[in-house]
C-alpha cells in the first residue's frame, strides 16, 4: 500500500530497522534511533543497489515519489542514478584522474585479467603525474604528446604506444559518458617512433587468454565477425585462410576442413581436424551463410568474404590495442600453449602449416599425423574453453 504522512508519523521505532514500502522500489527505513530515511531499491548492471533519497519529514512522501520518478527516468536512459548523483555532487568538472580511475574500474568489472588491470593502472599513474588534476575536457593532444615524448626519451617505445592507446580509450569512455567531446589522442597514432617489430602481437598469460575468449563470445557486432575470431582462436589458421574459407572446404562427415593449395601460403593443401567446438560454430553460422560460397561473407556482398581488417577492428572494439593482440596472434598463442602442454612438436608444426625442411622429418610427415592432430585439436579446444570459464570471485 502507498504510504501517507499520517501513517509514517504513527510508526514507532523497534529494535531492528523496519522497512515500509511505497511501491516501485521506494522504501522508508525506520531505524531504532527514530530516524526515518527514504531509500530506493533498484537494479543496475545486473546488481541490486540502493539510492538514498533523504530523511523524512524533510523529504515528504510527495517529494520522495518525485525523486523516485527522476531516478527511474535516469535508469531508463541506461545510467546509474547513484553514479549520476556523484557526478552532480562533484565540485567542478571531472578530472582526468577521476575518469581514468573509473575506466580501470570499468575494465575490472568486465572481468579483465589481473595482469591486464595491473598494466592499465601502471599506465594511468603515468598520465596522472602529467595531467591528472586537469579537467578531462581540457586535456589536449599536445599534453598527451609531451608525456609520450618523455617516455620515448627513456627508450620505452612500446610503453609509449601502450600509454597512447590507454589515453585514447579513456577519452572515448569519457565521450560515451558525456564528459568529453572528442578523443585527441587518436591524432597521435602516427606521431610515435615505431617499436622494433617482434612478430605479430599476442597475449600469453592464460588468464588473459581466457578473458579474450570471453570477450569475443560476448561481442555485440556482426555474428560473422565473432565467428571469424573464434575460428582463428580454435583452428589457428591464418586470418586470410579463415576469412576466405568456402563451405566447400568443410566436410562435416569426415570432420575436417581442407584448404586447397591455391589458398595456402605454403604450396600444399592443409587439413584441419574439426573439434566439437569448431563443428558447432560452423553449424551455427551455416544457418546464416549456408548456401553461399563463403562461410564468412561481407555485409556489402555475399559474393565477397569479410576482410582480415574486420577481425582486427573487432579486437580494437573489444579493447585490445594493435600492440597487444592481432588476429594472426592466435597462431602464436596456440603454439605456445600446445608446447607448454607437451604436445608433439611435429603435430603442432604441421597444424600450423609450416613446411618441414628436414628431409627425414618431411618423409615422416607424409602421414600428416592426422590421428594425433585430431586428438590435439580437441584437447586444445577444451583447454580454451577451460581458460574461458568465468573466474571465481
Amino acid at each position: 500500500m502507498s504510504l501517507t504522512e499520517t501513517a509514517i508519523k504513527s510508526v514507532r521505532p523497534s529494535e531492528r530497522i523496519a522497512k515500509l514500502s511505497d511501491g516501485e522500489g521506494l522504501q522508508l527505513h525506520i531505524h531504532p534511533n527514530g530516524s526515518k530515511l527514504w531509500r530506493l531499491a533498484y537494479r543496475f548492471g545486473g546488481k541490486q543497489k540502493t539510492l538514498a533519497l533523504g530523511k523524512w519529514p524533510d523529504v515528504t512522501v510527495k517529494e520522495a515519489r518525485k525523486r523516485r520518478s527522476k531516478a527511474k527516468a535516469t535508469l531508463a536512459d541506461g545510467l546509474d542514478p547513484s553514479q549520476e548523483r556523484q557526478r552532480g555532487d562533484r565540485k567542478g568538472p571531472p578530472t582526468w584522474a577521476e575518469v581514468a580511475d573509473e575506466y580501470v574500474d570499468f575494465q575490472r568489472k568486465r572481468g579483465r585479467a589481473p595482469k591486464t588491470l595491473g598494466k592499465l593502472s601502471c599506465h594511468v599513474e603515468k598520465t596522472k603525474a602529467a595531467f591528472g588534476d586537469r579537467p578531462i575536457a581540457e586535456v589536449r593532444a599536445s599534453d598527451v604528446l609531451a608525456l609520450l615524448r618523455d617516455i620515448e626519451a627513456d627508450g620505452k617505445h612500446t610503453t609509449a604506444a601502450s600509454v597512447r592507446s590507454l589515453c585514447s580509450r579513456v577519452f572515448r569512455y569519457a565521450a560515451m559518458t558525456d564528459r568529453a567531446e572528442t578523443d585527441p589522442a587518436a591524432a597521435l597514432s602516427g606521431a610515435l617512433v615505431a617499436p622494433q617489430s617482434e612478430g605479430y602481437p599476442a597475449i600469453y598469460d592464460r588468464d588473459e587468454i581466457g578473458g579474450l575468449i570471453r570477450a569475443i563470445r560476448g561481442y555485440r557486432g556482426e555474428p560473422m565477425t565473432a565467428t571469424g575470431l573464434l575460428l582463428c582462436a580454435y583452428t589457428f589458421l591464418r586470418p586470410g585462410e579463415v576469412t576466405k574459407m568456402h563451405w566447400a572446404d568443410v566436410d562435416f562427415v569426415a570432420r575436417q576442413i581442407v584448404i586447397p593449395t591455391e589458398r595456402m601460403k605454403k604450396p600444399r593443401p592443409h587439413v584441419v581436424p574439426l573439434s566439437d567446438q569448431v563443428a558447432s560454430l560452423l553449424r551455427d553460422i551455416e544457418r546464416l551463410t549456408g548456401g553461399h560460397r563463403y562461410v564468412l561473407w561481407s555485409l556489402r556482398s555475399s559474393s565477397r568474404p569479410i576482410s582480415d581488417n574486420t577481425l582486427n577492428a573487432a579486437l580494437r572494439r573489444l579493447g585490445y590495442s594493435k600492440q597487444e593482440m592481432v588476429a594472426h596472434g592466435f597462431r602464436k598463442i596456440a603454439s605456445t600453449l600446445l608446447h607448454e602442454e607437451g604436445w608433439n612438436t611435429d603435430w603442432i608444426e604441421r597444424q600450423l602449416a609450416h613446411i618441414e625442411r628436414n628431409k627425414v622429418r618431411a618423409a615422416y610427415d607424409k602421414s600428416e599425423h592426422i590421428e594425433g592432430r585430431t586428438e590435439m585439436m580437441q584437447a586444445y579446444a577444451d583447454l580454451l574453453d577451460k581458460l574461458a570459464e568465468t573466474p571465481k570471485r
